[in-house]
Formats: structure tokens, C-alpha cells, sequence
């Protein structure tokens, strides 16, 4: 890997600068998951505030992820040449202004857009993001540093999601959006004042960052990603009906069931974190096993409402331990195009959300129940992990650059 790429910033290396940067990051990733995943919260008060039917509502969460599948490649390649704070400004303002347009939306058609718009900037954001992170400390830590800026997202399914859930239920669903966009100006002060000025590397251009569609190493770390983040989207998809129909909780208690697989996924992403620190292919083998594993487990334990909590945490760490490795793996794929390779993830992550719906949803209607689409996670899990396998294989026989 070229030191130019991941160089620390000089202006600040100490301790404190640091953790104020990837917080200021983290802050954008908050902001982030909490327009993401709250949507599906609050579908039914969309449903009714637009007067439309349930599956164009539905079609206003494919329009977001439609944004960052399509988005986090091409604005990833556009802002090469910028200075990385100042991509990563670019993409917070643009997505700050495009929840403010979804809070003023007036019909459908215009919230389509405006969704559509949001999720332009999210994978980019956090590919530029992880760089930068990965940039301020020891490549020893890469894996720490990239697993503090995710955690922004994870920590928003524990606090961001369930507030902005009520408040939308509460006092209008619009709020949603307006709130998202108040952290988007707030994560705009903070990314000004504490991520330090980097250089773009001196060869980066459109063309270069576009190189990184060439590797072959990078298109089966983001098939791993697809494949084997399938599985936790396919549980996660369906855990309301799993939960209520299956384990016989009441209704009320599903804010507890989404904030134990919130908590779940923070202590996955941070322990994935500090175990990718160690050894990124050694962790992608070793929690994909562990996630099959898991679901298999959740699908039996759903039976029973306290086993069933139990494994709800448990299956938001495993799938969770996932990101961190991922997202080194692309960095270390194409050291010469950071920024593309790591936003393909988040590329990659929102097909394996795709995916995993759309096979639960299978499963469920061909009449196996509430509990198969976890069935089908593990299976998943498990060809992710035969990816994995065929990308070690070939990084055998032909190194990555260095």
C-alpha cells in the first residue's frame, strides 16, 4: 500500500484531534442511518400523509438505496481530485439539503426525488470518511478507525432511529426529515472546525479512481459483501412479523427488539473493528461461519420470547463484525483508489439489502414462514463466505499491490 495514500495528516496526529475528527465523521453517519432506517418506521404515517398505497411508499426506500448504489461510485470518482474534507463537506451539504427538500416535498413524485437525492451522497460520504480515518492513525489501526466512523450508524439504530420514530409518530412525519437535516449542518460545523486539511494525492483523477473497477479483488470483496450481508438484511427485513407472530411479544415491545439489535450491531462493529486490526481475511472467515451459525440458532430460539431477544443481539453483533473487515479489504484491493473502493461498500451493502428482502420475502410467500428468511441468511452467509474463500485463493497465487 502507498504511503501517500494513507499518510496521517501532519497538522494533527495527537490523540485528541484525532478522536474530535472521527467523531465529526461518526456525526455524519448518525445523521445518515437515521434518515435510512427510521423510513421504514414510519411508512404507514408517509402512507397516509401522501395518500398513497403501501408499495409506493416501499418504493420511496428503493429510490433512496437506488441513489447510493448509483451515487457512491460516480460522486466518489468526480471528487478524486479534491481535497478529501472538502468532498466529504460537499457530501454532507448535499445531503443535508436534500432531506430539507423531502421535509418540504408537497407530493409524491417530488419525495421520490428528494429521496432519491438523499442517498446519492451516502456511500460516497462514508467512503471519503473511512479514508480519511484510516489517514489519521497507525495502519495497525486502520480497522479501529473505520469501525468509530460506522459506529455513527450503528449508534443511530439505538438512539437516532427510536427518537426520530416517535417524533415522527407524534408531532408528523415530516420532522423526520427536518431533524436529519439539522444534524447534516450540525456534522457541516464539525467536519469544518476538527477533520484536518489533506492534499488529494498528487496522481488523483477520474480515470485513476475509476481503476479500481479493474481489480478483480475489489469485485469479490464487494460480492462478499452482497452475498454475505444478505443474510443479516433477510432477518433484520422481517423481524417485526418474527418477533410478534412467532415469539408472541406484543406490539409495543418492538422498539425494545430494534434497539437490542441496535446495541447488537454497536458491539459487532466495534469488536470487528479491533479483530480486523489483527487480521482483515481472518475476520471475513471467521464471522461469516459465525453468522450462519447465528441465524440458524435465531430461527430455532425464535420461538420462545426470551430466547428470541437474546439472539436478536446477537445476530445485530454478528452481521455487524462484517463491516469493518469489508471495508479494509477494499482499501487494501485498491490502495490507488481509496475513496471509489470504499464507498463501493456501502454500495454493496444497500444490494445486499435488496437482496435479502427480496429472497425473505420469498420464502415467506411460498408459505415457510416467519423463520425462513434467517434459514435463507445462513445459507447466504455461507456463500459469502465460499467468495472469501476464492478471494484468498487468489491472492495466494497473485499478492495485492503494495
Amino acid at each position: 500500500m502507498t504511503s501517500t495514500t494513507y499518510a496521517p495528516a501532519p497538522s494533527k496526529t495527537g490523540t485528541r484531534p484525532v478522536a474530535l475528527a472521527i467523531i465529526a465523521l461518526a456525526m455524519g453517519g448518525f445523521g445518515i442511518g437515521t434518515t435510512e432506517f427510521t423510513m421504514m418506521g414510519l411508512l404507514k404515517e408517509i402512507e397516509q400523509g401522501l395518500n398513497i398505497s403501501t408499495p409506493e411508499a416501499g418504493h420511496l426506500i428503493s429510490a433512496y438505496a437506488l441513489g447510493v448504489v448509483i451515487g457512491a461510485p460516480v460522486l466518489a470518482a468526480v471528487g478524486a481530485r479534491l481535497p478529501r474534507k472538502h468532498l466529504a463537506l460537499g457530501l454532507m451539504l448535499f445531503f443535508s439539503i436534500a432531506n430539507l427538500s423531502s421535509f418540504l416535498a408537497p407530493d409524491y413524485g417530488s419525495m421520490l426525488v428528494s429521496r432519491f437525492a438523499a442517498g446519492l451522497p451516502h456511500g460516497a460520504f462514508f467512503g471519503v470518511a473511512a479514508v480519511i480515518a484510516a489517514s489519521l492513525v497507525a495502519p495497525t489501526k486502520r480497522g479501529w478507525a473505520i469501525s468509530m466512523v460506522m459506529a455513527g450508524l450503528t449508534v443511530s439504530n439505538v438512539i437516532g432511529v427510536p427518537f426520530a420514530t416517535w417524533l415522527g409518530q407524534s408531532y408528523g412525519w415530516r420532522l423526520l426529515f427536518l431533524l436529519v437535516g439539522l444534524i447534516g449542518i450540525i456534522t457541516l460545523a464539525m467536519l469544518w472546525k476538527f477533520v484536518p486539511f489533506q492534499k488529494p494525492h498528487a496522481d488523483a483523477s477520474f480515470r485513476r479512481e475509476l481503476g479500481a473497477l479493474k481489480r478483480l479483488q475489489v469485485w469479490l470483496a464487494i460480492l462478499v459483501g452482497i452475498v454475505g450481508f444478505g443474510g443479516f438484511f433477510a432477518t433484520y427485513t422481517y423481524i417485526s412479523h418474527t418477533m410478534t407472530s412467532v415469539a408472541g411479544l406484543p406490539a409495543p415491545w418492538l422498539p425494545l427488539v430494534v434497539a437490542l439489535y441496535g446495541v447488537g450491531m454497536v458491539a459487532g462493529n466495534i469488536i470487528g473493528g479491533r479483530i480486523a486490526d489483527k487480521s482483515v481475511m481472518g475476520t471475513i472467515y471467521w464471522v461469516l461461519p459465525a453468522t450462519a451459525v447465528a441465524l440458524v440458532a435465531y430461527a430455532v430460539a425464535a420461538h420462545w420470547a426470551w430466547s428470541a431477544l437474546v439472539m436478536v443481539f446477537v445476530v445485530g453483533a454478528a452481521g455487524s463484525m462484517l463491516v469493518p473487515a469489508l471495508q479494509t479489504r477494499l482499501l487494501d484491493a485498491s490502495p490507488d483508489a481509496p475513496s471509489l473502493a470504499s464507498s463501493l461498500n456501502h454500495a454493496a451493502l444497500n444490494v445486499a439489502n435488496a437482496l435479502g428482502a427480496f429472497l425473505g420475502g420469498l420464502v415467506i410467500a411460498w408459505g415457510w414462514g416467519y423463520v425462513a428468511p434467517a434459514l435463507v441468511g445462513a445459507v447466504l452467509a455461507v456463500l459469502g463466505l465460499g467468495v472469501a474463500a476464492i478471494s484468498g485463493a487468489v491472492e495466494r497465487r497473485r499478492p495485492l499491490a503494495s
